[in-house]
């Protein structure tokens, strides 16, 4: 549904071709050790989320600014969420 290609490298096991990333290292607080995120940054959250959801992705949360960018959450298979903003501040990926 997220429209990127990929490979099924043994049933079902799948393996997708993403876009360039970057990969952010934040500090934490001490009671959220052991604790990892994993966000997909867009250009436009309000197209991108337009189109996912034309696609059949489920949203759990609205849109809401958290200062870093614009930010929401999708369901993904096998349960849990996953985050996609799109970002207010510098980025990486044109180093």
């Amino acid at each position: 549904m997220l429209g990127y290609p990929y490979v099924d490298a043994h049933g079902g096991w799948l393996i997708f071709k993403l876009p360039p990333g970057e990969l952010g290292i934040h500090p934490t607080e001490p009671s959220d050790s052991g604790r990892q995120e994993l966000y997909l940054m867009c250009d436009d959250i309000a197209a991108t989320v337009k189109d996912l959801e034309a696609r059949g992705v489920e949203f759990t949360s609205v849109v809401t600014d958290a200062g870093f960018g614009r930010l929401t959450t999708l369901k993904i298979p096998g349960g849990g969420e996953m985050g996609l903003y799109e970002p207010r501040h510098p980025l990486a990926i044109g180093l």
